[in-house]
This record gives structure tokens, sequence and C-alpha cells, in this order.
């Protein structure tokens, strides 16, 4: 099982990553850098795992603002992406995109296999073990080489942290806003 994918930053989330009920989830695909060249590109650092999907024509939203902005052309520079808007045609107009996030809506994203889901659909979820008792919200996820790892927090102690493995992650409920699983030994610090 792969829980989660990528996270998204929101322009408009709580402390627990979790927009307010009824707004619109807008989700980070990138960090626009600096101008590059005279034809009105800039440097993206990608935080999408769909790059693919940011194809000349799409529409996307800039900056805190969300700005609309359209994209004119993209393609591959070292880690990164070099992306140009229609109506940004030179450096200094690219230029007043610098350091913003580049978004998407929440709706315009591809849907994900069983199983598998976007970081702002769990963070804030309740974190449940197998006897039901309550450990915590779901606050923060953790990239590691090898597999996620689940930040939870409870009321009162230290944050448990979950490796997203299927031993660990039994079921993830986003109509009950809930996440039972299994506490592998050590996984809970003891009590002061």
């Amino acid at each position: 099982m792969t829980p989660s994918r990528k996270p998204f930053e929101h322009s408009n989330a709580d402390a627990a990553g979790s927009p307010p009920p009824g707004e619109p989830v807008f989700l980070a695909v990138g960090k626009l850098r600096r101008p590059h060249g005279v034809h009105g590109e800039i440097v993206m650092d990608v935080l999408t795992d769909f790059p693919e999907r940011l194809t000349p024509g799409k529409k996307m939203l800039a900056g805190p603002q969300h700005m609309p902005v359209q994209i004119r052309s993209v393609r591959g520079h070292d880690q990164a992406l070099l992306i140009a808007f229609q109506g940004y045609d030179t450096p200094e107009q690219a230029g007043t995109l610098r350091n913003q996030i580049l978004y998407t809506s929440a709706a315009d994203q591809p849907a994900l296999q069983d199983g598998e889901y976007y970081h702002h659909e769990i963070l804030g979820l309740q974190v449940f073990d197998e006897q039901g008792s309550l450990l915590g919200t779901l606050v923060d996820i953790l990239e590691t080489g090898a597999n996620d790892v689940y930040v939870v927090r409870p009321e009162n102690g230290p944050e448990i942290l979950l490796p997203a493995i299927d031993a660990v992650i039994l079921e993830i409920s986003l109509e009950k806003k809930a996440m039972r699983v299994h506490l592998l030994p050590g996984l809970v610090p003891p009590p002061d």
C-alpha cells in the first residue's frame, strides 16, 4: 500500500494542514524562482508528483492572491523546469513572479488508485489504535527514502512517529476522518 502522495502546500490551510470547511483547496505544484533567458521563462522547483500534467494551455494560479496564469511552454532544466506563461514574454515580466508558489485547484488533480491518498486529504485525520483509543491527530508527513512517516500529535505528551507501511497503517477512512493503526513495539514513547 502506498497510502499517500507527495505533499502539497495549502494557501488557505490551518496548522494541521487542512483548509477551513467550505474553502477551496489550492495545491502547490511548484515554486517559481528566477527568470531564465530572454523569452520570459522562469525556473520552477517541482512540488508535484505529476509534472507531466503541467502542459501548454493549462490554467494555474500564482502567488498568495491566486492570480490566474496560463502555461505557454514548459521544459526540463537540471532538477527543475523552465516554465513560461502567456503574457510574460520578457525576463522583466517573468521576474514579477519570482519566489511565488504556483498552485492548482485540488478539484483538478488526477484520481489516485485505491489505497492511495494525497497528503492534503489525510492531514488532520484522527488516528486510533486497533482497540479504538485515540492516539492524536495526523499533523505532518515526513518524506524519507524508504517510506513516509506520519507525525501524530496527541493531546498530551510527545509526538508519535508512524511509518506509512502496511504493517502499521491498517485503514484510512476519509468519510470518518479517521485512520486506524497497529502500533509496533517502540512506536509510542513510554509515559514519563
